[in-house]
């Protein structure tokens, strides 16, 4: 298997996960601030990535920032402040998940398969190219155009959008949304979803799309609403 990046300045916390990450048979690579975490990601390209928010010389938001101008490796932000508005900075940035300390390193790794499995099964998937009307998914290259203009999503948007996008007017409830985009070993709550949901709404909502939409039912979840036939 692959390598993992723990990039955490506290020594104690990485030593733990270093050891987990063994017995899962990835082998750890560990960066102890910023720098050396953009550094060892270019020279190791890991599986994933385990990013401490509060590090010297750069901070993990930075960090998370630089690597999704070059990759879409999943990256699980932890920090030791569990705010909402850093989750939404974090979630909004590009990381995939978000994990507040202190945390079972056992919960760590379940996250960790959640989303390595995930990967694993996209990529058994042979049609990764979705269009209606003008809307095109690209999900080989994580990219979504409306009106041929580029929209700026992060990984998980363009997941979600996709999941909808995929399964034309029907209805997905938020734990179905949660479970098949975050796992079923996922340990956060239904909010996740609705975040998700408003912040892929504002970003598409700057593009005209007259025939299709991100529609709530109130209380059931959400659907992609094709409101006439594909072209």
């Amino acid at each position: 298997m692959g390598y993992i990046l723990v990039a955490d300045d506290n020594t104690q916390i990485s030593s733990i996960l270093s050891e987990y990450i063994k017995k899962e048979g990835y082998t750890p690579i560990i960066a102890g601030n910023g720098e050396e975490a953009i550094s060892k990601f270019n020279e190791f390209n890991p599986e994933i990535i385990l990013l401490d928010v509060m590090m010297p010389s750069i901070d993990g938001f930075e960090v998370c920032r630089e690597i999704r101008k070059t990759s879409n490796v999943p990256i699980i932000m932890v920090t030791a402040r569990g705010e909402d508005f850093e989750r939404i900075m974090g979630l909004d940035i590009g990381a995939d998940d978000y994990i507040v300390k202190p945390f079972s390193p056992g919960e760590v790794m379940a996250r960790v398969r959640a989303i390595l499995r995930r990967i694993a099964k996209s990529d058994d998937k042979t049609s990764q190219v979705f269009s209606f009307d003008n809307l095109i998914i690209n999900l080989d290259d994580y990219f979504v155009t409306v009106a041929s203009q580029n929209v700026s999503l992060t990984k998980k948007e363009i997941e979600l959008l996709w999941t909808l996008a995929n399964n034309q007017n029907k209805v997905f409830s938020r734990d179905n949304l949660l479970n098949s985009l975050w796992g079923y070993d996922y340990f956060g709550d239904t909010r996740t979803v609705d975040s998700h949901i408003k912040r892929l709404r504002a970003k598409i909502n700057k593009f005209q799309h007259d025939n299709w939409d991100i529609t709530t039912i109130w209380g059931v979840g959400y659907k992609f609403e094709g409101l006439k036939n594909e072209k």
